[in-house]
Formats: C-alpha cells, structure tokens, sequence
C-alpha cells in the first residue's frame, strides 16, 4: 500500500514539474535594450510563437505609428511592428530548448531559422541563424 501511494505521489508530482517547465517559456520578454516586449504563446501541438506587444519607440518620424517598411513583401510594409508575430513554429525539444522555427527581423525584412533556451526562470537566449551564422540575444521576463 505504500509503494502505490508513494507511485501515487511521484506521478502527481512529475505532471506539475511538466506543467511548469512547459509554462516556463510562456508570457511577456523584454528584447535586448528593452527595444520591445514580446509575448510567447502556444500556437498549436508542441509549438511556440512570439508577437511583439509594445515598442520602446513606437512611432516613426511623422508621429505616425512604426510599419514593417523593411519586409521582402510589398504587401506587408504597411502592416504595424506592433502584433507583429516574430518567432514562429519553435517546437519544443526539452524542458529548456525550444529549436526548429523561425524568426523575423522587421529590422532588416529577413527570416532567420531560430532556438531558443531558458537560462534560469527569467532569463531566455533567442538565436537567429543564417547557413552557420548565428546571432544571439539574451531577453529578460517581462514582470
């Protein structure tokens, strides 16, 4: 009887370390220089997505609100920074690696194959790579 309270016990105990580490990366991160704030959700099986929330500077020269005018697409030059979806598809690797998806720079208009690691609780690395160059940044929990 003990064993299977103790079986009991450890099973609860695994699915809330599960539910935690998978929360973990979840919820608002300030970029490198506190540029912007971008939120992390769940965007299907396995799957994470990052949009940006808010920008330390969100209006151009006119006053007028900041637009993607770098994108490869004509089309979407006109479309706000803000809710812009930047990380796409991350598939979860471990309880700390999120690899495989993709990130877009409204800065340069490009689309970089991107990771991302959970350093401690409040601290995420996001990479970018291009072939076998990488650029990494070191984003901070929003809160």
């Amino acid at each position: 009887m003990k064993k299977l309270g103790l079986a009991i016990g450890l099973v609860a105990l695994s699915a809330t370390f599960a539910s935690a580490s998978e929360s973990s990366v979840l919820g608002q991160w300030k970029t490198e220089g506190d540029k912007s704030i971008v939120e992390i959700s769940k965007c299907g099986d396995n799957k994470y997505c990052g949009k940006i929330l808010s920008l330390k500077e969100p209006l151009d020269q006119s006053g007028q609100p900041k637009k993607d005018i770098n994108n490869q697409d004509d089309n979407k030059k006109s479309q706000p920074i803000v809710g812009l979806q930047i990380l796409s598809n991350l598939e979860k690797a471990s309880d700390t690696l999120w690899e495989d998806g993709d990130i877009y720079n409204p800065e340069d208009g490009n689309t970089y194959n991107a990771e991302m690691s959970l350093k401690d609780a409040n601290t995420l690395e996001v990479k970018g790579c291009f072939l076998f160059i990488c650029k990494a940044q070191t984003w901070q929990r929003n809160g």
